[in-house]
C-alpha cells in the first residue's frame, strides 16, 4: 500500500537522474508508470531506449507495472503517443510529470542559433506538448461525465530559472518559462479538477556534474543531499492519493535534499509614481533610488557573498 495506489503516471526523461527518481518512487508507492526517456546524451543528440527498459525491469523486480516509451518529448504526435500509451496500456491517464531536459550551454555572445532552438525546444516544448495532450485527455473525460480524480501536472523548473546562472541564456530562459507556464495552466486546469505544480532541484546529475555544486563532496556516512532521488518525495507526494495535496496548485518548490522551500515569486518592490508623464531626464533622480532601495537580485547576492 502506497500513497498512489492505483494511479497511471507519466515521468518523462525518466531513464536517469531525478526521473528515474521519480518513476521508482510512484512505482514503490503503488503507481503505474510511463518511463519516457529518448535516451539521449546530455546534449540531447542520439537516442537508446535502454534507459527506459532497464527503468522498467527494476520496476517490476519491485512487483510494479511499468512501460517504456522513448517518443521525443518535443514532438506534437510524439507527446500525443505518449498519452495515448499510456492510456491504452494502462486504462487512464492521472499524473504528468515533465522532467525530460538537455543542457548545450554557452555564453551568450558565442551562443548559436541551434544551441538557443534545441534547449528551447526540448524544455518548453517538451514541456507543453505533453501538458498540453493530458490537459486535453482530462478535459475530455470531463465532457463524457467520466472525470479523472486526482489528477495531476507537476513541471520542472530550475534555479537557473528562478535566479539566472552566467552562460545558461537558454536554459534559463526556458526554466522561467516553464514556472510561469505551471501558474498559468494551474489557473486553467483548476476547473477540471488539475493541480499543477512546478519544482526546481538541486542535485548531482548529468546536467550539474562538471559544476562547483555538483562536485561537491560528501563525508562518507553523512546525508548525500545531493543524491538525485532525493527530489521524488515532493514530487510523488504532489501527484498522490494524499487528500491535501489536491489543495495545493500553481506553486514553485524549491527542492535540494531534505530542504523544500515555497517560492514566493516576483513581487513589487520600491515605487515613484507622479500624477503626469515622465520626462526621461528626470528618471536620473528617480531610477536609481528606486534600485538602490530594491533587494538585490539572488543571483547578485550568491556572487557577492
Amino acid at each position: 500500500m502506497g500513497i498512489c495506489d492505483d494511479k497511471v503516471v507519466i515521468v518523462t526523461g525518466a531513464g536517469r537522474g531525478i526521473g528515474r527518481g521519480h518513476a521508482i518512487e510512484f512505482a514503490r508507492q503503488g503507481a503505474k508508470v510511463v518511463v519516457n526517456d529518448m535516451g539521449g546524451a546530455r546534449d540531447g543528440e542520439g537516442g537508446d531506449l535502454t534507459a527506459a527498459q532497464e527503468v522498467v525491469a527494476e520496476i517490476e523486480a519491485m512487483g510494479g507495472e511499468a512501460v517504456a516509451n522513448g517518443d521525443d518529448v518535443s514532438s506534437w504526435d510524439g507527446a500525443a503517443n505518449m498519452v495515448n500509451q499510456a492510456v491504452e496500456h494502462f486504462g487512464v491517464l492521472h499524473v504528468l510529470v515533465n522532467n525530460a531536459g538537455i543542457l548545450r550551454d554557452r555564453m551568450l555572445a558565442n551562443m548559436t542559433e541551434d544551441e538557443w532552438d534545441a534547449v528551447i525546444n526540448v524544455h518548453l516544448k517538451g514541456t507543453f506538448a505533453p501538458a498540453r495532450h493530458a490537459a486535453a485527455y482530462w478535459r475530455d473525460m470531463i465532457k463524457k461525465d467520466t472525470q479523472v480524480e486526482g489528477a495531476a501536472l507537476i513541471n520542472t523548473s530550475s534555479t537557473s530559472g528562478l535566479f539566472g546562472n552566467p552562460g545558461q541564456t537558454n536554459y534559463g530562459a526556458a526554466k522561467a518559462g516553464i514556472a510561469s507556464f505551471s501558474i498559468t495552466a494551474s489557473a486553467e486546469l483548476g476547473r477540471y479538477g488539475v493541480t499543477v505544480n512546478c519544482i526546481a532541484p538541486g542535485a548531482r546529475t548529468r546536467m550539474t556534474e562538471d559544476l562547483p555544486y555538483g562536485q561537491q563532496e560528501i563525508e562518507k556516512g553523512t546525508f548525500d543531499f545531493l543524491h538525485a532521488d532525493n527530489v521524488a518525495p515532493t514530487v510523488v507526494w504532489l501527484g498522490s492519493n494524499e487528500p491535501a495535496a489536491r489543495e495545493v496548485t500553481g506553486r514553485v518548490f524549491l527542492v535540494n535534499g531534505g530542504m523544500i522551500s515555497c517560492m514566493e515569486g516576483w513581487e513589487g518592490g520600491p515605487k515613484a509614481r507622479k500624477d503626469d508623464r515622465w520626462d526621461p531626464a528626470e528618471l536620473s533622480d528617480v531610477i536609481p533610488g528606486l534600485v538602490a532601495k530594491a533587494k538585490e537580485n539572488v543571483m547578485t547576492r550568491r556572487r557577492s557573498s
